[in-house]
């Protein structure tokens, strides 16, 4: 049974979702996702701990028959964990090929993965051009649910994400690379959410995915109202400073320079800060915006010149806005769907999901 989102709920949620209210609703991108779940198949607990974990692969421009780019940029607000190829996209302003997202110690299969899958789709190019891949792969912790140093997370999980992969809405909460993931030490996960803004009389989509692993309770904040401090019961031991991470991917089909989304990627940070996060010093809080327009061939495959269109600069502060507002409620979207998880090991007690009757009482009391 699907739970209500967020906007579901009745929160007082601000701006215009798409009709999906996700990052897919910018036309072109494609999400799938694998879970890796002992408590579907006990047979995964080899070290007698549960495995609760999994992957999300992002293709930004689906299963395009060749390998276009798309304009990229890259922020870190706390720099505790890893996104592949962002050394990158700083410097070239594009990315090609899938973004994936998992656990800390995953990286490595799942980027094999998206490598193999590259040289699969489009193996006379990468051949016959002597190009190399360089995929996005971001991850964050799942040790207190997750068997994670069972590295349980193999090559054909990341395959199957990707092969997952599709348009349409997305799976929320315990899904994907968020399957193991806490929140304001609530059950956190996979979350997304969209704006849709015009300009100059066209209109233009910016959409989030978020893998919400961040946060301590006394900190957590809804549309404005500080409701973590009234939600004490069943904290989670050992929390006495943050110990998570936040991955922020954005999307939009907007023309924007690669400086202008480095730009929009920095705003993710205002977005998880809405929720009440300052931005513990363990967290990793890593983002990536790319844009769907200006569509192009690869730099070693076209001639020596490129044009763009770019939006005005003075005209940014509405797409910053969407992209707060998406972030903001793409993390509450997780907390919305997710499920109570044991802990990893089963005698420190249980990882319960937001309690969204009780939220929705101290709005209405």
């Amino acid at each position: 049974m699907t739970k209500p989102r967020a906007r579901d709920l009745g929160l007082p949620l601000p701006g215009d979702p798409g009709p999906l209210n996700a990052i897919t609703d910018v036309p072109g991108v494609e999400v799938g996702t694998t879970e890796l779940l002992s408590s579907r198949d006990p047979a995964l607990a080899t070290r007698g701990i549960q495995v609760q974990t999994g992957v999300t692969a992002i293709l930004p421009r689906g299963r395009a028959a060749e390998p276009k780019p798309v304009w990229a940029g890259q922020f870190s607000l706390n720099g505790n964990g890893e996104m592949t190829g962002s050394h990158w996209i700083r410097d070239g302003g594009w990315l090609c090929g899938p973004i994936m997202i998992t656990n800390t110690h995953s990286v490595g299969p799942v980027h094999s993965a998206a490598v193999r899958w590259m040289i699969e789709t489009y193996g006379d190019v990468w051949e016959n051009n002597h190009l190399w891949a360089m995929p996005v792969v971001a991850e964050t912790y799942d040790g207190v649910l997750n068997d994670i140093n069972g590295l349980h997370i193999t090559e054909a999980h990341g395959r199957a994400a990707i092969d997952a992969a599709a348009p349409g809405p997305v799976a929320e909460g315990n899904t994907g690379g968020g399957a193991g993931m806490i929140c304001y030490e609530f059950k956190g996960g996979t979350g997304t959410a969209s704006r849709v803004l015009e300009v100059d009389g066209q209109a233009f989509r910016v959409g989030a995915l978020v893998q919400a692993n961040f946060g301590r309770r006394p900190w957590f904040t809804v549309a404005g109202k500080p409701v973590g401090p009234l939600m004490t019961e069943d904290q989670l031991p050992d929390m006495d400073v943050e110990r998570g991470s936040i991955i922020v991917v954005l999307a939009t089909d907007l023309p924007l320079s690669p400086s202008q989304l480095e730009r929009l990627a920095r705003r993710a940070s205002i977005g998880i800060g809405r929720s009440g996060t300052p931005g513990g010093n363990s967290s990793g809080d890593i983002f990536l915006a790319f844009s769907t327009a200006n569509e192009m061939p690869l730099p070693q495959l076209s001639g020596p010149w490129r044009q763009m269109t770019m939006l005005n600069d003075d005209l940014l502060d509405p797409v910053y806005m969407a992209a707060v507002e998406a972030v903001d409620e793409a993390v509450l979207n997780a907390l919305c769907a997710a499920t109570d998880v044991p802990l990893a090991r089963p005698a420190q007690g249980m990882c319960r999901a937001l309690d969204t009757a009780a939220l929705m009482r101290l709005f209405e009391g």
